[in-house]
């Protein structure tokens, strides 16, 4: 099974591929799974282009920023622990480690409405 690495964690491909031998069988296989494929793109487009119809140029850029300001603290946050000279507590370990866990997650977040555009699941105003 092969795996796919995004910024912060793996996820596994599972698509079936079919080891039968029949030329007959493995079109009429491949012709079901593209079916459930264009069933799944359908869904995707109907539900995701309902639930985020509002979603603008302007509000990716609300979220890049969002973003960017996350990075920039969590960053900031681990430099002024350096700087400090002292041993790390348990405290800013996890103050740091809420700022890297929100950054990561809005970081995934945009990426994930970039792909939704790219698919055509959400079309942009």
């Amino acid at each position: 099974m092969s795996t796919i690495q995004t910024s912060s964690y793996r996820r596994q491909r599972d698509h079936f591929e079919p080891q039968d031998n029949d030329p007959h069988e493995q079109r009429r296989l491949r012709g079901l799974m593209e079916q459930i494929d264009y069933t799944a793109f359908v869904s995707n487009r109907e539900v995701i282009g309902h639930m985020l119809a509002q979603a603008d140029t302007a509000s990716f850029q609300k979220l890049a920023v969002l973003t960017a300001t996350a990075r920039a603290k969590w960053a900031a946050e681990a430099l002024r622990l350096a700087e400090s000279g002292s041993p790390v507590t348990p405290d800013q370990t996890a103050r740091l480690t809420a700022q890297r866990t929100a950054y990561e997650e809005l970081a995934e977040a945009y990426e994930a409405l970039r792909r939704m555009v790219e698919r055509g699941y959400l079309t942009m105003k």
